[in-house]
Parts: C-alpha cells; sequence; structure tokens
C-alpha cells in the first residue's frame, strides 16, 4: 500500500498512476468529495488532517511507502515523517523545490527544514526538487480570458518548467520500486527554458488572437495577486519567487524526468494543449 499525503497536482497525478499499474494507493484527504476521482479509479479516500497525528497515524497502517507532497508546512510534513518512521515505513518520496535554509523565500526554508528533518529521520527517502509548475500558469487563466494579457515581476527570466503531471509520474514510479532510488535526489524540468514573452507566445498561436505579456513590479505583481484572492503571505512569496526568476533563479534543465520516465518530459505547447479551455 503506497500513501499519498494530499489530492493535489502531483498527488493527483501519482495515485492515477499507480492504479493504472494496479498499485494499492491510499489517499489522505480532507473532504473525500474532492478525491472522488481518485476513488472511481480504484484509490482507498481515508479522511484525514495532517494537523491531527492521530489520524496520519491511522492512514499510516499497512503503508509500505509515502508520497510527501503538500503545502511544505514543516510541522504538518514533519508529522508525516515521524509516522512513517513508527510505523516502519520503507521509503518516503519527498516532493520538494528549490530548498534552501538562507532563501529570502519563506516556502523554500520550510522546504529546506522539512528535507532536513527527513534525512535525520532515518527513513530511507527520494527528494524531487522540481523547477516551477507548468499548471501555476492556469491561474492566469481569467486575466487572459478577459484582457488577453498577463504580468509578472518575473521580466525576461528564462524557467525549466515542469508539468506536475510529470513530477506525479516520476513519484509514483519511485514509489512502486524504490530500492534503487534511496538517499537520491532528483531536479525535475521540462525539457527547454522559456520566458513568460515564450508562454505569451504560444497562447497567441493556440486561443488564435494576440496574448500580450507586461513586466511588473514586485509591488505590482503581489497587490494583483491579492486581488485575485491569493492570501498575502502566498502572494508574497510568489512575487518575490518571480523577481528571483527575473535574476535567472530558475534557469535550470535538467534530464532527470525524461531519464526516470523514459519519455522526453511535456513541454509547455503539449501542456497549454491540454488545459487550452482555461486559458479561453
Amino acid at each position: 500500500m503506497i500513501l499519498i499525503t494530499t489530492a493535489g497536482k502531483v498527488g493527483t497525478e501519482a495515485a492515477l498512476q499507480l492504479r493504472q499499474q494496479e498499485v494499492p494507493v491510499r489517499v489522505l484527504a480532507r473532504d473525500p468529495e474532492k478525491a472522488k476521482a481518485l476513488a472511481d479509479a480504484g484509490a482507498e479516500i481515508v479522511i484525514g488532517d495532517l494537523d491531527e497525528a492521530a489520524s496520519i497515524d491511522a492512514a499510516m497502517a499497512g503503508v509500505t511507502a509515502v508520497i510527501l507532497v503538500s503545502p511544505a508546512v514543516p510541522a504538518q510534513e514533519l508529522g508525516v515523517v515521524r509516522s512513517a518512521a513508527r510505523a516502519g515505513v520503507g521509503h518516503i518520496v519527498k516532493a520538494s523545490s528549490k530548498a534552501s535554509a538562507d532563501s529570502p523565500i519563506a516556502r523554500r526554508r520550510w522546504q529546506a527544514e522539512i528535507e532536513a528533518g527527513l534525512a535525520a529521520s532515518g527513513v530511507p527517502h527520494t527528494v524531487l526538487r522540481s523547477n516551477g509548475y507548468m499548471q501555476n500558469t492556469l491561474a492566469l487563466g481569467p486575466a487572459i480570458a478577459k484582457t488577453s494579457g498577463f504580468g509578472s515581476s518575473a521580466g525576461r527570466g528564462r524557467i525549466g518548467m515542469v508539468d506536475a503531471r510529470d513530477v506525479g509520474a516520476v513519484a509514483a514510479r519511485i514509489a512502486a520500486a524504490p530500492a534503487a532510488h534511496a538517499g537520491q535526489t532528483y531536479w525535475l524540468s521540462g525539457p527547454e527554458l522559456i520566458t513568460n514573452g515564450d508562454i505569451a507566445a504560444v497562447l497567441s498561436k493556440l486561443l488564435g488572437r494576440t496574448i500580450g505579456y507586461r513586466e511588473l513590479s514586485f509591488d505590482d505583481d503581489r497587490d494583483a495577486m491579492i486581488a485575485a484572492g491569493v492570501p498575502a503571505p502566498i502572494a508574497t512569496m510568489n512575487a518575490l519567487a518571480a523577481t528571483l526568476n527575473a535574476t535567472g533563479d530558475a534557469a535550470w534543465t535538467s534530464e532527470d524526468a525524461a531519464s526516470l520516465l523514459g519519455r522526453p518530459a511535456r513541454s509547455f505547447e503539449r501542456f497549454a494543449a491540454d488545459y487550452a479551455a482555461a486559458f479561453s
């Protein structure tokens, strides 16, 4: 049995991939209705909360591997790690990012804290450090549909964006057969570096109309996200990450995803075609 801690972008794809291979999967969810598609695919959905140790321990019963993916709150994820250690779980696949203890971005400091706790736990594990998710551009959909344009404080920075579905597929493969991956850190990206200008060009071709891109200041980018309903702390972290991207912080690619999947990582063009309705 493989436990997946949330049914978000990565967790959902991992669960679907595992069920296609008829691997037993258990998904922890606060609201089982939001995981109905996974239940229909044969996953076991258990009601639980990452803030409640008892529900985590209950979900951990009989589990051989964990795919640890969540918003990276240290107390929550380290609680999962401790529960896995108590239960004698054989492997943890940790979805992470460009973690750094001295990063100006709180989320990256949290990831570093979690990775350190995982390393100290003694549980065999694999860390997946992903570049920015292509799915993050879906938040731009309403603005693009309404104004035929979008803005960001990422400037002309290039990003090795990765499709979260590929990250989920990698996590599933490792969790199903973890022995060769213990102690490894993989860097997951798409096949190429792209800018927001490139994204606008791809969407223009896909939608049949010109999609514009404008460069924003940090303050304007943060304020636009808050106005769109993003909580202020998250908007601040997102805008700061975008500002760092303008300086080349995310200008990296890796062959790890392609190597682990045995096929090329998805391009942004393919991602956009799959999600065209979200931008139109």
